[in-house]
C-alpha cells in the first residue's frame, strides 16, 4: 500500500490504457535504490545523505535534512581544497544512531598542474546524528604526511524550505517569501515564511568559528602538522532551541549519549532474537534498529512511523499493522498507537477529509502545503481499514496483556468505530464495508493497495466504487470477534452476543459471495455493482488471517498463493502473473511487499500451514541477504527468483519502512505458533516450525506483566523442541503438537 497516500507509478506516469492518475503520486524521476542514501531519523526529524554524507538537492533528490514534512537543509557539500574527498566507507551504526563516513584527499594540484598534495595523506571522518530537531556533525581530520600540510575545508549548504510533497514531485504555482541570511561570527540563519504566514529557520553553528562564514558557505584554513588532528563541529538546528548554554563541540557529545540512551531505553522493552544463523542475526538486529528508529513518542506512548522518506509521519493503517506484527514482543508499542488513534478519531463528517464520526485516522501532515489545503492530508480520513484494524488490534492487545484498564478508557472509541462500520462503513447494508471518497480530491482507492489502478476486473478494467475489498471484511470480522470478547470482559453480555452473531452472519455472507470455485480463492472486491473483481491477488491471504475463512477453503487458497504465478521464490506477489494488469515493477500489480508476505505467514501459520508460512519466511530472509544493511525495503519486484541473483528493486521503495522491518519479527511468530495467556501465565509454542534456513532460535525476555521466560528452540529431525533456560515469576511454557 501506498502510505503516502499517493499513487505511485513507477514508470513516471499512469499507463497508457488507464483512468488519469491522482495528483499526488510519486514520480520515479530518480532511483534511490542508486543512490542508497544514508538515513537518519529522530522524532519529527529525519535526513538522507549519500554515502560521503553530503546531501544534493537536484531534480528527485530526496536528500537532506527535513523536519515536519518541511526541508530545512537541502545542500551541505564538503570540499577540500575545492575537491571533493574520496569515499573510503560509508556506514550506519547497528542501532542508527550515528552515520559515519570515512574520506581520504585525492590527489591535489595548484593552478599550474603540480601536485601539492598526494592522496590518502589526509584522513576526515565525519560523524553525524538527530537529536531534537537538530543534525550534529563532527568532522574529525588527521594529517598522515611526515611533513605540514595546509588545507582549505569549505562546507556549502542551502536551505529551499520546499514542503515534502513539493520534493516527491508535486509542482507548485506560488511559494512564499525567502528571506535574506543572517550571518553573524559562527551562526547563519536561514528563514523561509510560507503562504501560511508560518515562518520556518534553519541555523547552523559551527564550532569553532570559520576563517569565513556567508549565507551559502564555510570555509576553515587548517594547518595540520604531521599527525596531528584537528575537529570541527556542526550544528544545523531546524527551529528548535537546541542545548542551551553549551557550544556544538560540548553539545555534540552530550547530545550523542542522550540519543544512545533513548534508543537504548525504548528497545530494551522487547523481546530479544538470537538465532544459529549470523547473517538472520544481523538482519534481525536491522529490524529492531529500524523499528525502534521509526519509533516517535507521542503523548500518548510510543507510535510507528510510517517510513523515510515519503511517510515519516503518522499513519493509522501502517502502525495498526505494525504494532499487530510486534505485539509479541512490545506490547507497549500497541498502546501507543492505539492511545493516539483514539485520541485523533474523527467525531464529524468532513468531507474534504473523507472524514466520518469514528472513523480512523489514515494520514497527518504538518508542511506548508497541507495547512494551506492544496493536498487534502492535514489530518486525513481516506483508509477504509484503519477503523477495523483499530479494534481488532485492541482485542488482541487485550489477549497479549490482560491490561483491561487500557480497554476500558478505549471502549468509547471502540464503540464509536463499531457505529462507523455498521453505518458509514456499510453504505448499503449488506454487512460488508466498502468505500468511496467523498471528493475528486481524495484518495480513489482506500486500501493498503492504493494506486489508482490496484482493483481491477479479470479483463483489467478498473472497478468503479463503492468498493467492498476482500481483505477489509477479513478484519471486520476480526473486529467483531474482538469487540465480542472485549464486551465479555466488560460485562456487556448482550452486546458481546450481538457482536458474536455479526462475525457469524459476516463469514457465512463472505463466503457466500467473495468465494469462487474456478479461481480456487478468494476475488480481489465487489466492485459498487456488487459484480465480483475476479483476479487471484495476495489479499486472499489476509483472509487467513483473522479465521475468516472456511476450514475447508484454506487449502485451495493456499495453495494458489504458493503456485508459480503467485509465489516467485521470494514471496507471494501482490497480483499473480497470470492476470490481466501484472507487471512485476508495478507498485500493486505484481510487486513483493513483506508485511503483505508476513501477514499472509501469519494466515497460513493459523490454519495449520506452517510449511508453507516458513517457505515465506525463508523467501524474504534470502531477499535481505542481497540488500544493503540487511534492510527489507517497503517492497521490491515480483520477478522470478534465479539461483546467484538477488531480488530486482522497486525504484521509490523507502527504507526503513515500519511495517517492513516488522516483518520477519512477525514470521518468527507465526512459524513457532508462539501465544500468550496473562491470566493463566502461560507462554505456548504450537506445532512450532523452523525454515530451513535455522537450526536454533532463542528468544528472551517474553514478558508478560512483570512475569517472563527465556527460552531456546531447536530442531530435533522433523520436530521442534522446546528448552527453558529461565523463568521469572513462575511463568509456565508449554509446547502443543
Amino acid at each position: 500500500m501506498e502510505t503516502g497516500s499517493a499513487e505511485a507509478v513507477a514508470q513516471g506516469g499512469p499507463p497508457a490504457n488507464s483512468t488519469p492518475v491522482a495528483q499526488f503520486f510519486i514520480p520515479a524521476a530518480a532511483s534511490l535504490q542508486e543512490r542508497r542514501p544514508r538515513t537518519l531519523k529522530y522524532g519529527d526529524t529525519f535526513a538522507l545523505f549519500d554515502h560521503n554524507g553530503d546531501a544534493h538537492s537536484g531534480p528527485g533528490s530526496p536528500e537532506g535534512v527535513f523536519h515536519r514534512d518541511t526541508r530545512h537543509l537541502s545542500q551541505l557539500y564538503l570540499t577540500v581544497d575545492g575537491t571533493r574527498p574520496m569515499l573510503l566507507s560509508s556506514t550506519v551504526r547497528e542501532d542508527n544512531t550515528t552515520l559515519t563516513c570515512d574520506l581520504t584527499n585525492p590527489d591535489l594540484f595548484d593552478k599550474d598542474g603540480k601536485m601539492v598534495l598526494g592522496h590518502d595523506l589526509v584522513h576526515l571522518r565525519r560523524s553525524r546524528f538527530l537529536w531534537n530537531a537538530t543534525s550534529f556533525e563532527r568532522l574529525f581530520l588527521r594529517n598522515y604526511d611526515e611533513q605540514p600540510r595546509k588545507i582549505s575545508v569549505e562546507l556549502a549548504f542551502e536551505a529551499d524550505f520546499a514542503d515534502l510533497f513539493e520534493v516527491r514531485g508535486t509542482r507548485r504555482e506560488k511559494r512564499g517569501e525567502t528571506h535574506a541570511p543572517e550571518v553573524s561570527g559562527s551562526h547563519v540563519t536561514l528563514s523561509y515564511t510560507g503562504l501560511d504566514a508560518v515562518k520556518r529557520t534553519t541555523t547552523l553553528v559551527f564550532d569553532p568559528a570559520p576563517t569565513r562564514l556567508t549565507g551559502r558557505n564555510a570555509v576553515f584554513e587548517l594547518e595540520l602538522a604531521p599527525r596531528a588532528t584537528h575537529s570541527l563541529f556542526l550544528e544545523v538546528n531546524c527551529g528548535a532551541e537546541g542545548l542551551k548554554n553549551q557550544p556544538p563541540r560540548r553539545a555534540f557529545f552530550a547530545a550523542l549519549r542522550d540519543a544512545r540512551r533513548a534508543l537504548r531505553n525504548s528497545s530494551s522493552r522487547a523481546a530479544s532474537i538470537e538465532t544459529s544463523h549470523e547473517i538472520f542475526n544481523e538482519s534481525a538486529r536491522r529490524s529492531v534498529a529500524d523499528l525502534y528508529m521509526l519509533v516517535t513518542d507521542t503523548p500518548e506512548g510510543p507510535y510507528p512511523y510510517a517510513g523515510i522518506p515519503w511517510f515519516s509521519t503518522v499513519f493509522g493503517r501502517d502502525a495498526l499493522i505494525t504494532a499487530l506484527e510486534t505485539l509479541w514482543m512490545d506490547p507497549a508499542i500497541a498502546s501507543g498507537v492505539l492511545g493516539h488513534l483514539a485520541a485523533n478519531q474523527a467525531t464529524e463528517v468532513d468531507a474534504a477529509a473523507d472524514a466520518e464520526p469514528g472513523k480512523i485516522l489514515h494520514e497527518v501532515r504538518h508542511g506548508e502545503m497541507a495547512e494551506l489545503g492544496e493536498v487534502p492530508f492535514r489530518r486525513y480520513y481516506g483508509s477504509v481499514d484503519s477503523t477495523p484494524l483499530f479494534v481488532m488490534l485492541a482485542g488482541a492487545y487485550l489477549r497479549r496483556t490482560a491490561d483491561l484498564v487500557t480497554i476500558r478508557r478505549l471502549w468509547p472509541n471502540i464503540q464509536a468505530a463499531l457505529s462507523w462500520m455498521t453505518t458509514y462503513g456499510d453504505r448499503d447494508g449488506d454487512g460488508f464495508v466498502e468505500y468511496g471518497r467523498q471528493t475528486e480530491d481524495g484518495l480513489i482507492n482506500q486500501g493498503w493497495k492504493d494506486s489508482h489502478d490496484s482493483v481491477f476486473h479479470e479483463d483489467g478494467t478498473l472497478a468503479k466504487g463503492p468498493i467492498a475489498l476482500a481483505e477489509v471484511q477479513a478484519y471486520g470480522y476480526g473486529a467483531w470477534q474482538s469487540a465480542a470478547e472485549i464486551a465479555r470482559k466488560l460485562g456487556f453480555g448482550d452486546l458481546a452476543v450481538e457482536c458474536d452473531g455479526r462475525a457469524t452472519a459476516l463469514r457465512k455472507s463472505f463466503d457466500d459471495r467473495f468465494y469462487d470455485e474456478a479461481l480456487g480463492t478468494y476475488v480481489l472486491a465487489l466492485d459498487g455493482r456488487k459484480k465480483p473483481c475476479r483476479v487471484r491477488s495476495s489479499n486472499a491471504g489476509h483472509v487467513l488471517l483473522t479465521g475468516l475463512a472456511f476450514t475447508e477453503r484454506a487449502s485451495s487458497v493456499v495453495r494458489t498463493l504458493m503456485s508459480p504465478p503467485s509465489f516467485c521464490g521470494w514471496g507471494v506477489r501482490t497480483v499473480a502473473a497470470t492476470e490481466a494488469r501484472y507487471n512485476p515493477m508495478s507498485y500493486h500489480n505484481g510487486s513483493i511487499w513483506p508485511h503483505d508476505n508476513a501477514l499472509i505467514a501469519a494466515g497460513f501459520s493459523r490454519y495449520g500451514f506452517k510449511r508453507e508460512a516458513a517457505r515465506i519466511f525463508e523467501g524474504l530472509f534470502g531477499a535481505s541477504t542481497y540488500i544493503d544493511l540487511r534492510r527489507l525495503p517497503e517492497l521490491f519486484c515480483g520477478f522470478p527468483r534465479q539461483r546467484t541473483q538477488g531480488p530486482t528493486f522497486y525504484p521509490v521503495a523507502c527504507a526503513p519502512q515500519a511495517w517492513a522491518a516488522a516483518a520477519p519479527l512477525f514470521m518468527i511468530q507465526a512459524c513457532l505458533g508462539l501465544s500468550f495467556d496473562p491470566e493463566q501465565s502461560r507462554i505456548t509454542f504450537e506445532e512450532p516450525a523452523m525454515p530451513d534456513f535455522l537450526n536454533e532460535i532463542t528468544l528472551r525476555n517474553l514478558a508478560m506483566d512483570g512475569r517472563s521466560a527465556d527460552v531456546t528452540l531447536r530442531r530435533s529431525g522433523s520436530q521442534v523442541v522446546v528448552d527453558v533456560l529461565e523463568r521469572r515469576g513462575g511463568v509456565r511454557v508449554l509446547v502443543t503438537s
